[in-house]
């Protein structure tokens, strides 16, 4: 595709692809550039570099999250909404972790969530600082619970690049750090709980609502204790 006929969106969009199967250590210009049938050179004219791209990718990405109307909800169900759909969109791109982890990244649609953010904890009633802090803490929080399903994304990614089965080898992986943990009784009893269906394991979604319900609990507590 000659460069005068692509266009950034499609770029990005690409982009976006190609760090979904690959991961952020996959991307690069020449793979992009065979995924568009276009010169790698074609790529740089467009987005300048590989940090530009992830920047523009990433802000890409954080236009999937629907941002809900806090006026016309109570703050908590705002920021129950807001919170999970952040875990929802990191999930479907679990690349986003170490770009989070590791990049500056803005632009519009990321600026448009902390706006919607950090409005909807001033309306509920807490000051300025405190809304930065609320905002920090429940965007820590839902980054962390997103690792998990970065890294076995990332585990699985990278052993399919190995010899052999990629899910037996995370299996027999898996068999041998239970073998490791059974010899503990806490997490003995854990991992019988989990065998059965029931325990962390079983159910990282319903601790990502535990988790979050419990910040909520906090910070309505917080604010009930000023009347």
């Amino acid at each position: 595709m000659p460069r005068d006929t692509l266009t950034r969106e499609q770029i990005v969009r690409t982009a976006i692809e190609l760090l979904d199967a690959e991961g952020l250590d996959g991307l690069n210009m020449r793979s992009l550039g065979k995924r568009l049938d276009a010169a790698a050179t074609a790529m740089y004219w467009h987005v300048e570099n590989k940090d530009n791209l992830v920047r523009l990718a990433t802000d890409e990405a954080w236009g999937e999250v629907d941002l809900p109307d806090i006026d016309a909800l109570d703050w908590r169900t705002a920021a129950e909404t807001m919170a999970t759909e952040m875990y929802e969109m990191i999930s479907r791109h679990a690349w986003m972790v170490q770009v989070l982890s590791g990049y500056l990244v803005y632009g519009p649609n990321k600026s448009r969530y902390d706006d919607r953010v950090l409005a909807l904890f001033e309306k509920a009633g807490f000051d300025e600082t405190e809304a930065d802090q609320a905002t920090a803490t429940i965007f820590m929080f839902v980054l962390g619970n997103a690792v998990g399903a970065a890294a076995t994304i990332s585990l699985a990614r990278r052993l399919n690049r190995g010899s052999g089965d990629a899910e037996t080898r995370i299996a027999e992986t898996m068999a041998q750090a239970t073998e490791v943990a059974m010899q503990f009784p806490t997490l003995c009893k854990r991992i019988e709980k989990s065998t059965a269906g029931t325990g962390y394991n079983s159910a990282p979604d319903s601790s990502f609502a535990f988790g979050l319900a419990t910040l909520l609990d906090g910070l309505a507590d917080r604010l009930d204790g000023r009347k």
